[in-house]
């Protein structure tokens, strides 16, 4: 279909409803069943920006970008941005290894329950057969069509597929490049690389109060629907800049387009953004590399990283470690929310060894404490302890260790399920917020009838009064992972 067949098509599926271009409408949207119970997927940025695999995916933009990092080492290693640009890369990106069945597998074993490749970034590059683009690896780079492959592979092990799309970004992601001798500003080029923002003469870079034009939202609808309509994924993604006010019009129109198509699927489906760009209640909020300080009660979801630096491949990749990425999945978790997180493979398809490590340390993890996360919600609190979480974005690497005093909370019908976040080398657990009703904890309407370990048989004793729930496990448990007690309610 061409462009203005999709537009056309997306128009009359709005007005068949159910849900129409309007907040009003659109506040009636409740997130997925299997979305809420499946707590944890991975997110997958693989593209062009993996060849030069430097800085981070970001680099499209800063290698264009006087006085940066990858603006010299470009000028070093591959020469002048007029004879070498970024399209340039595409050749180079073969994926000569990648292996979609491998990676949907290794997904599975990690204890993920969907997984969300990038479909397209802001480098405007398209992961996926396009009819509106020759620019994507089904006819460029690797040609083939890497979501239609991860797609069929994903749910064969019983993921879930969505994507990300980040092409709302891309009408300034180049413009760096408009005022040297570069490639970008090579009209026989103009169709990878975009018109700016503005669509004048003038390169403006304030990207945060400057509207899109309308041209280019036209474009980004039109390829966001022809890929729901390709593709069917179970969530969309969209990237930060969609809050610009100028976009509202515009995501009203797709997540009813959207909406509307899923039910004509059957299907249930989500919609993720960031800050303030849809409405509250009208789809699912993510909050990039950070989390919430407390409850949401309505569903939200963290994306973040293995590596600390970048989303992407590079090659100084800065990882976490294993169990500091199960205490936030925990956190999160116990506060009404999901994980995405992200691996970069290499340009070749392969993922690394550090990414593959931690993933399958996450699975082992979910192997034993799966029962109290898969499917479960929110207690009355999230948990207990000294140690607080910083809310809000880019804070996922400033955390302060957890302790023997800290706990997290969730519950699945009549079983609590209490996370030791450090457990305790004397193996002696304390839980104030269990103790009997004293006018404090409010919780004397329920009774403990046994407390449980997941996934070891140490046997335990435990005793509760008025003060707390206490708990004495027989045995060393020698781990730096949390530790579950699944807490039977009577």
């Amino acid at each position: 279909m061409t462009k203005q067949e999709i537009l056309k098509q997306a128009e009359k599926v709005i007005g068949e409803g159910p849900y129409t271009d309007t907040w009003e409408s659109l506040s009636g949207y409740t997130p997925p069943r299997w979305y809420q119970d499946a707590k944890f997927g991975i997110f997958i940025h693989w593209g062009v920006y993996s060849v030069p695999a430097f800085g981070n995916e970001w680099y499209p933009r800063n290698m264009y970008k006087k006085g940066t990092p990858e603006f010299e080492h470009h000028l070093a290693v591959y020469g002048g941005h007029k004879q070498f640009g970024y399209k340039d890369f595409i050749p180079l990106f073969k994926g000569e290894k990648f292996d979609p069945r491998q990676w949907a597998r290794l997904f599975r074993e990690a204890g993920a329950r969907y997984i969300m490749p990038v479909a397209e970034h802001h480098d405007g590059f398209q992961m996926y057969a396009s009819d509106l683009s020759r620019w994507n690896a089904a006819v460029m780079g690797p040609k083939r069509d890497v979501l239609g492959e991860l797609k069929t592979c994903a749910e064969e092990e019983g993921l879930v597929f969505c994507v990300s799309n980040h092409r709302a970004e891309h009408c300034w992601f180049f413009n760096r490049g408009r005022e040297f001798d570069s490639d970008i500003n090579d009209p026989a080029n103009e169709e990878f690389y975009s018109r700016q923002q503005d669509g004048g003469e003038e390169v403006s870079h304030d990207v945060y109060s400057v509207p899109p034009n309308p041209g280019h939202c036209e474009d980004w609808l039109a390829r966001a629907c022809e890929l729901a309509d390709k593709y069917r994924p179970g969530i969309v993604w969209f990237d930060w800049w969609i809050h610009n006010t100028g976009w509202k019009p515009w995501l009203k129109k797709f997540a009813a387009y959207y909406y509307n198509r899923a039910a004509h699927w059957g299907a249930e489906v989500a919609i993720n953004y960031k800050y303030n760009a849809f409405v509250y209640g009208s789809a699912v909020l993510d909050i990039e590399r950070g989390q919430l300080a407390e409850i949401s009660p309505r569903f939200w979801q963290t994306d973040t990283a293995v590596a600390k630096n970048s989303w992407g491949y590079t090659e100084n990749n800065e990882f976490k470690k294993p169990e500091d990425l199960v205490c936030d999945l925990v956190d999160i978790v116990s506060k009404n929310g999901a994980l995405l997180l992200n691996v970069g493979p290499r340009a070749d398809g392969t993922i690394t060894e550090e990414d593959r490590e931690r993933l399958l340390a996450i699975g082992r993890w979910l192997t034993k404490n799966g029962e109290g996360i898969y499917g479960s919600t929110y207690w009355r609190r999230s948990g207990e302890g000294p140690t607080r979480v910083r809310e809000g974005a880019f804070t996922d690497t400033d955390r302060s260790p957890f302790t023997s005093r800290d706990f997290r909370f969730t519950v699945k019908r009549d079983i609590l399920y209490a996370f030791v976040m450090k457990f305790p080398p004397d193996g002696s657990i304390r839980i104030p917020s269990l103790g009997r009703w004293s006018g404090k904890t409010g919780n004397g309407d329920f009774d403990i009838l046994s407390v449980r370990l997941l996934g070891y048989d140490n046997p335990l004793r435990f005793s509760r009064d008025q003060e707390a729930l206490s708990v004495q496990v027989e045995g060393r448990i020698d781990t730096e992972y949390p530790v579950g007690l699944a807490i039977q309610l009577d």
